[in-house]
């Protein structure tokens, strides 16, 4: 298949992000993703300049994935019920595609994806979701990041099959959720000075 006889960027990304979720993030070259086409390693960069970029590319288009996801679960919703519909859509994700979601995690350079639209709407969802709590700049900033770790560890550790336990995780999730609103509807505070140090 040539370029002209419709490989383009975007079915190329879509291609490993399916091939990922197949055989492992991990796994992924431009070896296997030009054999899913039938084509020479060549002829992929005219759409991807390396391996480093098709998987930044994956890992934009699974972000997009999960923040339409989020984006469709919390609409209209406010306080507890958007945090339970965010935090539901985020772990569905995961479980659903694991491997694709792998891709979210790799280390980019902010440079190069400063602009990106799936990384800005990101930090909308969850600042809009945040802003219910009334939290402080400083506060709401904390709050992310205590939502990002549990929701991802949580999440990657079930996929994995990382909790052995006869209790099913689906019995701790609401109560996990249930512990984390009351935590942001009960912020500690701290001066100034304290947060600068």
């Amino acid at each position: 298949m040539s370029p002209r006889a419709g490989l383009t960027t975007e079915r190329v990304v879509r291609a490993a992000a399916e091939l990922a979720d197949e055989i492992g993030f991990d796994k992924l070259t431009l070896s296997a993703v030009a054999r899913h086409f039938g084509v020479k390693d060549p002829s992929l960069y005219a759409h991807v300049r390396n391996l480093h970029d098709l998987r930044v590319r994956v890992a934009l288009l699974a972000s997009a994935e999960l923040n339409d996801r989020i984006g469709t679960a919390v609409a209209g919703r406010s306080g507890k019920d958007a945090l339970v519909a965010f935090a539901g859509a985020y772990r569905a994700y995961v479980l659903e595609h694991p491997q694709r979601y792998a891709a979210t995690q790799i280390r980019i350079d902010p440079a190069e994806v400063a602009d990106e639209p799936a990384l800005l709407r990101s930090i909308e969802l969850t600042m809009s979701m945040l802003r219910g709590y009334g939290l402080g700049e400083q506060e709401t900033l904390d709050a992310a990041r205590l939502l990002r770790s549990t929701f991802h560890g949580f999440a990657t550790l079930e996929a994995a099959g990382g909790f052995a336990h006869a209790q099913s995780t689906d019995d701790s999730w609401p109560r996990i959720l249930d512990a984390l609103h009351y935590t942001l509807s009960n912020w500690p505070t701290y001066p100034k000075e304290d947060i600068a140090r």
